[in-house]
């Protein structure tokens, strides 16, 4: 298995979330993941990473991620892709509901059952 298809479910993450800069480079099977994010993106980031490799032992990553100064955001903005729906993309993020989104966006999601591409949308963290 390709160490980017080990850990897709992570690099997706880093990429919807708010990670600048990020780089994926798989060299000498080890896969590096660089970049700068906020403390909770980086923590998540991490529990995933716990997720695949729970004992840490494979030895084929190596995640170094710079948290960017002040505090954390209260939210992420996440662009809704073809083929989501408020529970697709509750399950990228730990412990969140597709409940807690559509709560957050009431005042531009009228009906959770009714995202379209392109649309912008708060993830309360």
């Amino acid at each position: 298995m390709a160490l980017q298809d080990k850990y897709a479910r992570l690099i997706q993450y880093a990429k919807d979330s708010a990670v600048d800069d990020l780089r994926v480079v798989e060299q000498n099977n080890v896969l590096y993941v660089t970049g700068t994010t906020f403390a909770s993106v980086k923590n998540k980031i991490w529990d995933l990473y716990n997720e695949i490799d729970p004992e840490m032992r494979s030895g084929d990553m190596v995640l170094k991620l710079e948290v960017k100064p002040g505090g954390d955001p209260v939210e992420e903005v996440y662009e809704v892709k073809s083929g989501d729906s408020l529970s697709k993309i509750a399950g990228k993020y730990s412990g969140m509901t597709w409940q807690k989104i559509f709560e957050a966006n009431k005042d531009t999601i009228k009906d959770p059952n009714l995202i379209y591409p392109g649309q912008k949308i708060k993830i309360p963290v």
